[in-house]
């Protein structure tokens, strides 16, 4: 069985039992539910006691138990540009938004990234007269180059210089 097919028997089961991602990730629990729904969807790993557990409630076999806690091979199955409308959206708002957004993280805080690793999402429905809106806060430590061979009186990382 590929990872594919997983992922396809697993949303086959959600739809067959009328699930909701809310019910499956208050039942898996452990962690964010976006990593959850990410593992589930291929992308992320579950640790062995969540992949258990999800293994579990969808009746898998050991083996897809496994499967579930291997590392995937991530950003598979979306090809670039993306073509869905709203994974799209996140493109766009990404290539126009970007280097605004570097130039601000760099502002605030060096030479460096904003890790996906170390990373923290939530999503939340903002009430709105002329159509609800979608509220996301991410936060991601920031992560700053290191300036390998540097020489005495030279920084070793990329943190904002006062």
């Amino acid at each position: 069985m590929k990872r594919e097919d997983l992922t396809e028997k697993i949303l086959d089961i959600k739809r067959d039992r009328g699930w909701t991602w809310k019910h499956i990730t208050d039942e898996i629990g452990g962690m964010s539910p976006v990593l959850v729904i990410g593992a589930l969807l291929g992308q992320m790993k579950l640790v062995k006691p969540l992949a258990k557990k999800a293994a579990e409630l969808f009746g898998l076999s050991q083996s897809e138990e496994r499967m579930l806690n291997e590392e995937p091979y991530r950003g598979t199955g979306t090809p670039m540009p993306p073509t869905d409308p709203l994974i799209y959206r996140f493109y766009e708002m990404v290539m126009v938004n970007g280097p605004a957004w570097k130039a601000l993280i760099e502002q605030e805080f060096g030479d460096g990234i904003m890790s996906a690793i170390d990373f923290n999402i939530e999503f939340e429905r903002e009430p709105n007269p002329k159509g609800d809106r979608v509220r996301m806060t991410l936060s991601g430590k920031f992560l700053p180059f290191k300036y390998y061979g540097n020489e005495q009186g030279i920084p070793e990382y990329g943190f904002k210089e006062s």
